[in-house]
């Protein structure tokens, strides 16, 4: 019989290190993100504001609902300014520690050169070097392995969206060489 009481733990020899130094705290954080939204709300505000947010003889203008939704937008990032300024629970709470920070940009860098890739060798290579480059880098899985994953993935993608539903996607000068 099994023990409902035995907790199997596997441990992730790449995990973050306990000691690892923070890269910035929560409260600041948390400041960053209400100015981010605060910004966007009084931009988009005042865009709606221009487009009209009055009543028209048909109706409420193009502006009104939106301009509103600003507002709220607006009340809500302020309201988060400060609570964060009267509270202090989160000023020394740690956000990210350096070596979580490194596994985010892990992910995030290779992801980012996939969207830019995308623009000028198409969706399909840029999948393929995309998905060899996770496996290998942090998968840590062969070369040969990685490649002919890859290479499948792209085809099978590639028969998905272009033969089978007929979809236009981004392409590259591959595709331009076979005629697509």
């Amino acid at each position: 019989m099994s023990d409902p009481e035995i907790e199997i733990v596997v441990d992730d020899p790449t995990a973050p290190a306990e000691d690892s130094p923070a890269v910035t705290t929560t409260r600041t954080v948390e400041v960053i993100v209400y100015l981010l939204l605060l910004a966007l709300a009084l931009l988009l505000g005042f865009d709606n504001w221009r487009s009209g947010i009055g009543w028209a003889k048909d109706g409420p203008q193009t502006g009104y609902l939106p301009f509103y939704l600003c507002v709220i937008l607006a009340g809500a990032a302020l309201y988060g300014l400060g609570v964060a300024a009267v509270r202090r629970a989160n000023a020394t709470t740690t956000f990210v520690s350096r070596d979580q920070l490194r596994r985010v940009m892990q992910v995030f860098v290779p992801t980012f050169l996939f969207c830019l890739f995308t623009q000028w060798l198409g969706l399909y290579i840029a999948s393929f070097l995309l998905v060899a480059g996770f496996m290998r880098v942090i998968g840590r899985i062969a070369l040969w392995k990685s490649l002919v994953t890859s290479f499948l993935f792209a085809v099978i993608m590639f028969a998905t969206f272009e033969i089978a539903f007929d979809v236009i996607m981004p392409k590259g000068p591959i595709e331009a060489i076979f005629g697509y």
